[in-house]
Order: C-alpha cells, then structure tokens, then sequence
C-alpha cells in the first residue's frame, strides 16, 4: 500500500481527476460538444456515412464515444467524463516520463502544475478529443524513451500503436513525430559515438585484452550505452543504428492504420476548416495562455519551462522538442493554409510542464509547491469561468439551456419550431434538441435531416408557407439579439413568417432570441 502512496505518478494523476471532477456538468455543452453528441448519437450506420462527408479526422472519437453514450448516457458530466479520465492520465504518464528523463521531483513537479492549470480542467470538461490526444502523445513519447533504452520487437510495437492512437484522436498530433524523429537522431549519433573505437597510441597493446578486462574489439559497459550522454536515452546493443531503423519501422504500420484516415480528412479539409484565419505573429504570442487558458498563468508556465531548458541542459532536449516542434510546424502550416488553431496543440502543455517541474526540481520541495499552489491561485478565476460556459471569450455565452427552457414552458399540442439561422456552425436546433429531446416541437421546415445528409446539418422546405400553413403556433428560435425576430429571418423563410403570423412575445437569451408567434386572423 505504501509503495503504492510513493508511486511518482499518483498524485499528479489523482489531483487533476479531483479538480477536474469539479463542476464537471454545470457548463452547458458548446457548440463543438453538441457537434459530438450529435454524432454519438447517430446509428451506426448514419455515423459511417458522416465519415465520407465531414469530421472524418474526428470520426474514430465519435465512435468511441457512440458506445459511450450507449452505456453511460449524454448528461453533460457522463459526455465529458471519458475526457476526465484521459487527462488524468496524461498527467502521471507526465510525470512518469519526468521522472524518468529529468528525475523523480522534476516529474512530480510538473505533474502537479499540470494539474492545476484552467486550461487542464478546460479540455478535461469537453466532451472532444483533445484530453486523448495528451494522453497518446505523452504515452507514445514515454513509450519511444523505453524502446530505445532497450530497443525490441514489443516495445516498438507498443510504441506504433500509441503512434496509430495518437493519430486516430487527432492528425495534426503527428506533428509529435518531428520530435520523435529528432531524439532518435540524436541518440543514435550519441550511442555511435560512443562506440566508436579510438586509437591511443600511449596505451598498451590490446590484441591479447584491453584494460577494462573485456575481450579484444567487445566495448566496455559505457560503450554498450550503460551510461549515455544526459538526456538522451542510453541505447543498448552493439549496433546503435537498429534503434534508427526500429523506429522507422514501427511507423510503417502506424501509417497503413492512418492512411485512410488521411486521406478522407485531406479531401473535408476546404469544409471543415472554412472558419479559420492564417496564422499571424502574433499568434505565437498569445498561445501560452490560450493553452493554458489564463494569461497569467500561461506566462508563469513559459517562464519556468524556459528557465528548466536553461538547467537541464541536454536532459531538456525531449520535453523540449516535444513542445517547441509541433508548434513550430503548425505555425508554419498555418501561415500557409487554415490551420491554425490553439486547442490542436493543447498535447505538448505536459512538455511545457515538464520543463517547468525541471525549474522547480532546483529549489526546495516547499518552495516548488508554493509555485505550483500560485498558479493554481493565478488561475482561480478562470476556473470559476470556464464552469460557467465553455465560449471563447466567456462573456460570449450562448444560452442553448435558457432557450429550450423558454419553449419547454410555453409549448402546447400543436407548436411547431422554427430555426434561423440553418446553414452556420452555431447550431441553434443541436443545442435545443440536446436541451429538449422528445419534448420539443415538431420542426415545421426539416424535410432532410442531418443523419441523412451525413452531417450537422438539415435541408428545409423549400416553400416554407406551405410547409408552415397548418401551424396555429410558432416558436422561432434566431442566433443573437433580435428586438424583432421574425425581421431577422432572410428569404422565402422570414417573408413566410411575417406575412402568416404575428410576433407574441419575445425572450431575449446570450446569443440567442426566442420568439412565440400565433397565426394572423
């Protein structure tokens, strides 16, 4: 039981699971989780066909949550749990892999920090893929470090499929792989290096033997990579350079796995990426504290990771690749193309902590904890904000709760609904149909919906008068603050409404307007 209690791994991984757990349910799913619900909800054939339409880099995600949901429900804490568990277990696998390139105090340290930072909790509190692409990345890192410090056919095969994970949640965390490639590279110059024969001509002849007590040509136990260079992991054999070729070839099935998946995302990419700016200078700035969802914070984390770089020296050469690289890469990519966007690259924080728990490694243990107690202080308010909503910047707050709730209230046998706008990426009928299920009304101008057309969205009557004609009662449901609602709505669908029927009451929500009109006459 006490071996258990000194395990470096457990406190990380308990403390970010206890903060969390916390207020796991009170934000009301955001657009992007309702994105998720909708498709975990689909059958599974409708799932399949959304594949081959949009979200196809995102698919092996829904499928896994699909059985979820099955099992556990779509309340807001059950959607997000799964995403609890995983960053829970990014954070000891952080610290493991700290402890083990950077020593004990430095891995708990930054297993710890890690923790306690917004945006931990933040993507910890989302029902998306982003806790398990942390989790695969730290995995697939700590599982390269142990292949090759003893290279095998069963580590490299952990290693391709922690790689083949890491690229099913998400492909722009292949990225990762540049580091990879980066260490290994490094290693095996180091481990060449250091097996490379020299000639002293001052020492005695070493045909019959050689001074360390080994057989003629067999290197001694430094050699063999008992003891290699700090930081880089010692590589154990006579020839070095199979650590190289073990790695190339674990990607080989890692890459017929994703090959698919590729391919699918690369043709949605004009379509699923549409909203995204190109990435700017300016960018690189501000991406500490949208990672870590807290200026304040994220400057306090990129301060002691810049300050554990400068102490660990060599050893810092892996958390540090794993962090600068992916990004260096997607910013590039991003000048280049819609790519850009902060939360993909949420997977190399627990680097970034890990260089900082090497910063605090070098003072007392106290003091390391009264850092790692500040950031958890700095970041107290936007904990709170976060639970609140889930909207970047929080204060932009749509109230999908708050309007189903209106309707839920007022409706009678008979309503009918109504939605503008039907074509954006706010999903007023997703979040109302989450919020209402069954109870709400039927919607007047669906003719097609999402699960037939394979994504989120629905086709609508293209004579909506006629499609409205039997109704005695609408509720209109339009993005923002309308002081008139039906004004609001464009085309065929607003003249429908204004000319049919007369605006009874109004309810303005965050981001949202419900109206209940009745039929003129």
């Amino acid at each position: 039981m006490l071996g258990w209690l000194r395990a470096v791994w457990l406190w990380p991984a308990v403390g970010t699971l206890a903060v969390t757990g916390v207020g796991i349910g009170a934000a009301q799913p955001w657009r992007d989780e309702l994105a998720t619900w909708s498709a975990a909800t689909r059958p599974l054939g409708d799932l399949t066909r959304m594949a081959g339409a949009i979200d196809a880099a995102t698919w092996p995600y829904y499928l896994f949550m699909h059985g979820w949901v099955a099992l556990c429900g779509d309340s807001p804490a059950a959607l997000r749990l799964p995403s609890a568990l995983a960053m829970a277990g990014t954070a000891g696998l952080a610290a493991t892999l700290g402890a083990r390139r950077l020593g004990r105090r430095a891995g708990l340290a930054g297993g710890l920090l890690f923790a306690v930072l917004p945006g931990t909790s933040r993507y910890a509190q989302e029902a998306r893929p982003y806790a398990f692409v942390a989790l695969f990345a730290v995995l697939a890192t700590l599982l390269l470090v142990r292949a090759l410090e003893r290279p095998g056919w069963r580590r490299w095969a952990g290693y391709a499929a922690a790689v083949a994970a890491l690229g099913l949640a998400h492909l722009v965390a292949l990225t990762l792989l540049a580091a990879h490639a980066a260490v290994v590279l490094a290693a095996d110059r180091s481990a060449r290096r250091a097996t490379r024969p020299t000639v002293n001509r001052d020492a005695p002849d070493t045909t019959s033997g050689t001074t360390d007590g080994n057989p003629p040509g067999v290197p001694g136990p430094a050699a063999r990579g008992a003891g290699g260079p700090a930081g880089l992991p010692r590589i154990a054999g006579r020839w070095p350079r199979r650590a190289l070729w073990g790695w190339l070839r674990a990607l080989l099935p890692a890459a017929v796995v994703l090959a698919p998946l590729v391919l699918l995302a690369a043709g949605q990419r004009g379509r699923q990426l549409d909203w995204v700016d190109p990435a700017r200078p300016a960018d690189l700035a501000a991406l500490p504290g949208a990672l870590a969802q807290s200026g304040a914070v994220g400057g306090l984390l990129l301060g002691l990771a810049a300050l554990g770089v400068a102490r660990s020296g060599r050893a810092g050469l892996l958390p540090a690749a794993c962090l600068v690289l992916p990004v260096a890469l997607v910013f590039l990519a991003g000048l280049a193309g819609p790519l850009w966007v902060p939360r993909y690259l949420f997977f190399a924080v627990p680097f970034a902590c890990l260089l900082a728990g090497a910063a605090l490694a070098t003072v007392a243990l106290p003091t390391a904890l009264a850092v790692v107690l500040l950031a958890g202080l700095l970041g107290l308010p936007d904990q709170v904000a976060l639970r609140r909503s889930h909207e970047w910047p929080r204060g932009a707050l749509v109230d999908y709760r708050g309007a189903a709730r209106v309707v839920d209230a007022g409706r009678r046998p008979g309503d009918v609904i109504v939605f503008s706008p039907r074509d954006g990426w706010l999903f007023t009928d997703l979040g109302i149909g989450y919020h209402l299920g069954d109870r709400q009304p039927p919607d007047a101008l669906a003719v097609r919906g999402r699960d037939a057309r394979g994504d989120y969205w629905t086709d609508e009557c293209p004579a909506p008068a006629a499609c409205l004609a039997g109704a005695r009662r609408v509720w209109l449901v339009v993005a923002g603050r309308q002081a008139d609602p039906a004004d609001a709505v464009p085309g065929a669908k607003g003249t429908a409404l204004r000319d049919g029927f007369a605006v009874e009451r109004v309810w303005p929500r965050p981001g949202l307007t419900v109206a209940l009109l009745s039929r003129r006459g």
